[in-house]
């Protein structure tokens, strides 16, 4: 089984570059993040037209998450429970389905944007509730959590740690919320690097970050042990950062033996 995950940062405008991935690299399961678009509008028929059952939620403009299965795709949840609002508002940052006997669960970790904005206090109790969502899940087979965690576990998962040290996605704090989980029984899928030291999974738009691999690992596949006993092979698909309009991330891609 092969499965993927991507933060396609909006998935309207990303379409083209979404299907290829889907027809050229032909995962049984993408986890899809940042889609940006409502689940009424999410471009259903040109992915079903692959052979892709689609589950995706989406509130609005800035989060929404998706999976595509080809291999079933059964008991979706909508959201965490008991998850945080923030001001007042839920957000679509988390979506669960069976597929071919993997259970998955697509997240979009809060930004946190700064260690003193409220978003942040808002991420770690999101990620809290994660934390619970694991704990009554990890147990039921093959299961894993995949997408974007807008957390570096460890220094070398940046480029340059010195100019992280007042920012988020390095904290202690959220670095100890990803441990947390890692004790419930996950373990980091960590994808083999194919060109560069570090397989970093995002690169800012700035001009020279992706090509001079100045990017970070915040993109995760956190499996429990009946998933990451049966990796094969992952790795990080810098050719989807490449080109003409790109996400600013790249999608994982696991290939498992169950």
């Amino acid at each position: 089984m092969r499965i993927a995950t991507w933060n396609v940062n909006s998935i309207v405008p990303r379409l083209p570059r979404v299907l290829g991935f889907l027809g050229e690299t032909a995962p049984d399961v993408l986890c899809l993040q940042e889609l940006k678009t409502t689940t009424e509008k999410f471009p259903l028929a040109e992915v079903e037209a692959l052979g892709y059952e689609v589950a995706a939620y989406g509130l609005g403009r800035w989060n929404g998450v998706g999976i595509v299965s080809r291999v079933g795709l059964s008991d979706v949840v909508r959201g965490l429970p008991e998850e945080p609002q923030f001001d007042g508002a839920a957000e679509a940052r988390a979506i669960g389905a069976t597929c071919g006997g993997v259970r998955v669960w697509s997240v979009y970790v809060p930004n946190g944007r700064e260690p003193d904005n409220p978003h942040y206090a808002y991420k770690l109790a999101w990620l809290s509730s994660l934390h619970s969502l694991v704990a009554s899940e990890i147990s039921a087979g093959p299961f894993a959590v995949l997408g974007d965690f807008n957390v570096a576990p460890t220094d070398a998962d940046v480029w340059d740690i010195a100019l992280f040290a007042e920012s988020t996605h390095v904290t202690p704090p959220e670095r100890e919320a990803l441990a947390r989980l890692r004790k419930l029984g996950l373990s980091d899928v960590f994808p083999r690097p194919l060109k560069y030291d570090h397989p970093f999974t995002y690169w800012d738009y700035r001009a020279g970050n992706f090509p001079n691999n100045k990017g970070m690992r915040i993109d995760l596949v956190y499996g429990n042990a009946a998933f990451s006993d049966a990796v094969k092979d992952s790795y990080v698909d810098r050719n989807m950062r490449k080109g003409k309009g790109p996400s600013d991330h790249a999608p994982i891609v696991v290939d498992l033996d169950l």
